[in-house]
């Protein structure tokens, strides 16, 4: 798979399918070595796809020291300008949401059609879960937390009274975790840079200067990037529409509504 050179960094990139171009963003700890990935979806059957690791995360450089926001959107940036698109749809998922907020307000010619899922804008409009404070957690206390915030039908009460279920949920989280990589020292650093990075995430006082179309995505029982976060996004923001899903932080994979209402608003005018 190729890398593209974009600064002081190696960004790890693929494009697969055929039409539109697309430029999908992942979120937190985002490895396209996993799969399923989003080249295990609907999107490359109507579009050229592009995703990438980015910086810290899988095959991309991994740069020990922190980045800003503003410099995950320049990644992005600087990404499509090497592909030699001079623009294209994009959806960016959590952490990926945030970014392509900056990538649409610094970069507004670069986007045509925006989907942001599961994601906050910062500031007066509210911040996702500060998943930088369960690093230190025990890893069984640090899954049940993180189950609990990714799904609010799944908080303590109900893992102790569905105690099976809830072992099931937790046991594909550890096997999640043993993912490529996961013992290398430089992806612990990257994935740590990243969760700093969210800390200052903030674009609240400036989503009105997105303009393009844009797609807000939550999922009902979200309790990493709540509802109301997806709700005052969509006040400030000056052409948006707002789709709440059955599921949590993972509405995408729980919710069998949610692509192709995506895809509905993606080829409106693609």
């Amino acid at each position: 798979m190729p890398s593209a050179r974009i600064g002081d960094i190696d960004i790890h990139h693929q494009i697969a399918g055929e039409g539109p171009r697309l430029l999908y963003i992942g979120g937190t700890g985002g490895d396209l070595r996993v799969s399923p990935n989003i080249f295990d979806g609907p999107l490359v059957r109507h579009f050229s796809v592009a995703a990438y690791d980015q910086r810290g995360l899988g095959q991309s450089s991994k740069p020990d020291r922190l980045a800003t926001m503003a410099e995950y959107a320049g990644d992005a940036a600087g990404l499509l300008e090497h592909l030699g698109w001079a623009g294209a749809v994009v959806v960016g998922v959590s952490f990926g949401g945030m970014v392509a907020q900056e990538l649409a307000i610094t970069r507004p010619d670069l986007v045509e059609r925006l989907v942001l899922c599961c994601t906050s804008s910062g500031g007066a409009g509210g911040a996702s879960y500060p998943l930088h404070r369960l690093a230190d957690l025990a890893p069984d206390e640090r899954r049940r937390t993180r189950l609990a915030i990714s799904d609010t039908r799944h908080d303590d009460t109900w893992q102790r009274t569905e105690p099976e279920e809830a072992a099931k949920l937790l046991a594909q989280m550890a096997a999640a975790e043993a993912k490529p990589g996961s013992g290398d020292p430089e992806a612990a650093i990257g994935a740590r840079r990243q969760l700093e990075a969210r800390i200052g995430h903030d674009t609240w006082d400036r989503l009105s200067e997105i303009t393009a179309p844009t797609l807000v995505a939550a999922g009902r029982y979200d309790g990493i990037a709540p509802v109301a976060n997806s709700e005052a996004m969509v006040s400030r923001l000056a052409n948006a529409e707002l789709q709440t899903f059955e599921g949590g932080h993972l509405f995408l994979r729980q919710d069998r509504s949610a692509w192709p209402a995506i895809l509905a608003f993606l080829l409106d005018q693609a």
